[in-house]
């Protein structure tokens, strides 16, 4: 049987009554068609799911009843935060909903010399809405109780600001990294950084600026691959390697 979920932003409690923000009300039902008296789960990214039930439903507001909490447990073991030079319009959609698919921890988009995309002020707001949506769209298919977090656009120069990891890696097919040969992550809350180039790849200046911000080439393939794909593909083989696809 299909659970349908829905990711709300407000504190959820078991016993709690309350009206459904306007996106996820529209979306139960206007879309999915749901009524009164029908059932759904609703998340707000603090790893449970709290069963709730439609008690009114209007063309004004929709109100749901909690009545269940349960906790949910299917965050990957292996912390990866994806540094992705900003894509265009689809391209950059595909790649938040399937890197939150895949486990990825968090998403920091990057400004880079090859960037084709550049955001600020009101268009910029905009954008990180629409991604940072996405994101919760996918958590709401794949059954995540925790969503990603999708910062502000940053620099390249500021790669190294990002966080910290046993393991900080970008695709190079002359890095010194294979699959093969890759070094495990710390025992101690595992952590990889992947930094994917925007749709012209990396500039000569950006490996500089990488390089010094202690990022390793990784060699995945024979084959160039495209931005919406590089990303996706290395932190399925880094969760494969060391994540939870391995179990």
């Amino acid at each position: 049987m299909r659970v349908i979920r829905a990711h709300v932003d407000l504190p959820l409690a078991v016993g709690a009554r309350l009206a459904l923000p306007e996106g996820a009300a529209a979306h139960l039902v206007r879309v999915l068609r749901l009524r009164e008296g029908d059932d759904c789960v609703l998340f707000n990214g603090d790893g449970h799911d709290y069963a709730a039930r439609i008690v009114a439903a209007s063309k004004r507001e929709v109100v749901v009843e909690i009545h269940g909490a349960r906790a949910v447990d299917n965050e990957s073991p292996l912390r990866i935060v994806l540094l992705q030079g900003i894509a265009r319009g689809e391209k950059m959609d595909l790649i938040l909903q399937k890197a939150t698919e895949l486990g990825v921890a968090r998403i920091v988009p990057v400004d880079a010399e090859r960037t084709e995309v550049r955001l600020e002020g009101a268009r910029l707001e905009k954008r990180l809405a629409h991604w940072r949506n996405v994101v919760a769209s996918a958590c709401e298919q794949c059954g995540r109780a925790r969503l990603p977090e999708v910062t502000a656009p940053v620099a390249i120069a500021g790669a190294g600001a990002v966080g910290e990891a046993s393991l900080k890696l970008t695709l190079d097919p002359a890095g010194p990294h294979g699959l093969s040969t890759l070094p495990a992550p710390g025992d101690t809350d595992p952590a990889v950084i992947i930094a994917i180039g925007p749709e012209g790849g990396w500039s000569p200046r950006d490996r500089v600026q990488l390089q010094a911000a202690g990022f390793e080439g990784l060699r995945l393939g024979p084959r160039i691959l495209r931005t919406e794909t590089a990303g996706l593909a290395a932190i399925a083989a880094l969760q494969a390697l060391f994540g939870d696809l391995r179990r």
